[in-house]
């Protein structure tokens, strides 16, 4: 009986003492006197053979790697994984960990210096970039929870990282997994037109990923800006101006093309003014008129004989075959266009109306009905011109501030999108000229033209 009275006693003490009594274990810091075989983050991706793709596994080189991390999960553009490259300024090599926790900002905070121990880690190829991970049969995982501590130190070492100064026209594998800044650039008009400005990635055409079309003010060239429809910003909208944005340079979900990545809205410093082209503006009249000057629905074309019959000029311009095609969609002609399944690149196929005499009517409004699919890239523009010498590329074009749609990343489209276009403050004879500009095998957006018309009074 004393026995039970002591040990119940015993438990009583125990259950008195309050939670916060117990010391919080300290996060341990691994101090820059670090002890142990380092390589660099080039060597390591240097292990992988790129023409087998077979999966590489570090086993007894006590050997670690140290780098800077230059991604964040806090806003959850970034999910599992973190970004280091080896230096905090003009780095050399990038490389992406992944680590089974979904807030690692908290402890591997942007420019913080960390350590990874490779025995143990595989090294794969996986949406076009090089990923440190655990082998899981035929795949590379993240490290489990569990086992970070065994993989991953923490140093006290904190440093500002200075993006790496690119131009689109630079971009290329070597810099994949790098912090990287663009400078005067825009995203495409037609994601911020006055009618509708797009969000980061909370709109319909939006899946996994919204990819917003960067452009050049200087160049023209394009790239994309990708936020996972995960984050909490992606609900925002874009910013409408030019200016600079930094991020990481890395490759698309289907490693079709590269993208940049953002931790935050905020590196996004874009209020300064639009480098747009001059398009032509008469005025804001786009209703149609009782009148029809010119009009093509395509009924009846079957091929580009029947098209040149109609006075149509469609050309490819870049030495290849493909061209604006006649089709038959859900029992409705349209002609369409896409680089899919080609080896052209560049494909630069234009496709050019009869002349239209403006003389013959007054408020004169250009329609057209456009239609996307299978999206990658805004690759379509529309021009007109007052002298067509017959071949595009010689002749002086005017660009329409046309309406072209985002489609779907994955599959067809059903939605035409129309554009309504003044033509009234001009006179005489005019063309309108339909440029695609795009190449396989990563820009190869398909898309579908139809009902063109032009009305007046």
């Amino acid at each position: 009986m004393k026995k039970l009275m002591l040990i119940f006693g015993i438990l009583l003490m125990f259950s008195c003492v309050k939670t916060d009594d117990f010391a919080i274990p300290e996060l341990v810091i691994q101090e820059d006197n670090f002890e142990g075989n380092l390589t660099t983050i080039a060597s390591v991706k240097g292990n992988f053979n790129f023409e087998t793709e077979e999966i590489y596994t570090f086993r007894e080189t006590e050997t670690y790697i140290s780098g800077y991390v230059i991604s964040s999960d806090a806003a959850g553009n970034f999910y599992k994984e973190i970004i280091l490259q080896d230096k905090v300024e003009n780095p050399t090599a990038g490389i992406q960990i992944l680590v089974d926790d979904n807030s690692l900002f908290e402890t591997y905070d942007f420019g913080r210096k960390i350590y990874i121990k490779l025995d143990g880690l595989s090294l794969g190829f996986n949406n076009g970039v090089l990923q440190l991970g655990v082998q899981n049969r035929g795949d590379v995982v993240a490290i489990p929870n569990s086992l970070i501590d065994n993989f991953i130190t923490r140093s006290s070492e904190v440093k500002e990282i200075k993006p790496l100064r690119l131009k689109i026209s630079e971009f290329s594998s070597e810099f994949n997994n790098m912090y990287i800044k663009l400078e005067n650039v825009q995203f495409d008009r037609n994601f911020v037109r006055e009618d509708q400005v797009f969000s980061f990635a909370s709109n319909p055409a939006d899946r996994y990923d919204g990819e917003r079309q960067l452009e050049s003010c200087e160049t023209g060239e394009t790239t994309f800006l990708s936020t996972s429809t995960f984050s909490n910003f992606k609900s925002l909208l874009i910013p409408s101006g030019s200016g600079s944005i930094e991020g990481i340079l890395t490759r698309d979900f289907y490693d079709e093309h590269f993208v940049i990545v953002v931790n935050l809205p905020t590196q996004l410093d874009m209020n300064g003014p639009r480098c747009d082209p001059e398009f032509l503006k008469c005025s804001e009249n786009q209703m149609q008129g009782s009148h029809i000057l010119f009009e093509e629905n395509f009924d009846g074309v079957t091929s580009n004989t029947t098209l040149n019959a109609r006075d149509f000029t469609n050309v490819n311009v870049s030495g290849g075959e493909k061209k604006f095609a006649p089709m038959m969609v859900n029992g409705n002609r349209i002609l369409r266009i896409s680089a899919y399944n080609t080896i052209e690149n560049p494909l630069e196929a234009w496709l050019v109306t009869p002349k239209i005499d403006l003389d013959i009517l007054s408020d004169e409004v250009l329609n057209f009905d456009i239609l996307s699919s299978y999206d990658n890239g805004l690759l379509l523009k529309v021009f007109l011109t007052h002298n067509f010498t017959g071949d595009p590329k010689t002749t002086e074009w005017l660009p329409l501030d046309a309406n072209i749609p985002l489609g779907p990343s994955g599959s067809y489209s059903e939605i035409f999108k129309k554009s309504a276009i003044d033509l009234s403050c001009l006179e005489g004879k005019v063309w309108i000229g339909f440029q695609y500009l795009g190449g396989a095998p990563d820009k190869t957006t398909t898309y579908d033209l139809d009902n063109i018309r032009v009305t007046g009074n």
